[in-house]
């Protein structure tokens, strides 16, 4: 019984306050993911635990090809410890506008939608953590702001329960 209850409140804290890309309807610069991230991106990105305690810090340097309708992006990472990685994503806009993407550590597809400034998906991946693999839930949202400024600000979970927080800030050169 103890159990059910803690999973019923880690289910029903989940879905507190979430966001709906219904309220970026119009909002501007509008966000058209295959034109940001055709070229050259530069990131720079923090992980905090959910403490508040920073775990990681990192840069990223990005190239992205477009081909209708997929969009390449290799991601280079840098870690403050020193250590790398790369992801490769590819990213296919399908007919009715929405987003799916694949990567070798994310597990099926990432599902996307985007209106006005806003860029909404949600995928599992496995997580490289230490000597261990973990497999978490991301809700990434990505928010363009004037200037070429990209705000990425994702929630990571495992089991409903909140591990930490992703932001990352994207310029184009």
């Amino acid at each position: 019984m103890r159990r059910l209850l803690i999973a019923a409140a880690a289910f029903a804290l989940a879905s507190c306050g979430s966001m709906s890309l219904d309220q970026f309807e119009g909002a501007t610069p509008e966000l058209v993911l295959e034109e940001y991230f055709a070229g050259e991106t530069k990131a720079w990105g923090i992980f905090e635990d959910r403490f508040g305690d920073l775990r990681a810090q990192f840069t990223v340097d990005m190239k992205g090809t477009w081909e209708a309708p997929v969009l390449t992006l290799e991601e280079d990472f840098l870690y403050s410890s020193g250590n790398t990685d790369r992801r490769v994503w590819t990213i296919t806009r399908n007919a009715d506008g929405t987003y799916e993407g694949r990567a070798a550590d994310v597990i099926g597809a990432a599902q996307g939608d985007a209106a006005g400034n806003a860029f909404n998906w949600t995928y599992v991946m496995d997580l490289e953590v230490g000597e261990r693999t973990v497999r978490v839930r991301l809700n990434d949202w990505l928010w363009l702001q004037p200037g070429d400024v990209l705000i990425n600000r994702a929630s990571v979970t495992k089991f409903g329960v909140e591990l930490g927080t992703l932001t990352i800030f994207f310029k184009k050169p």
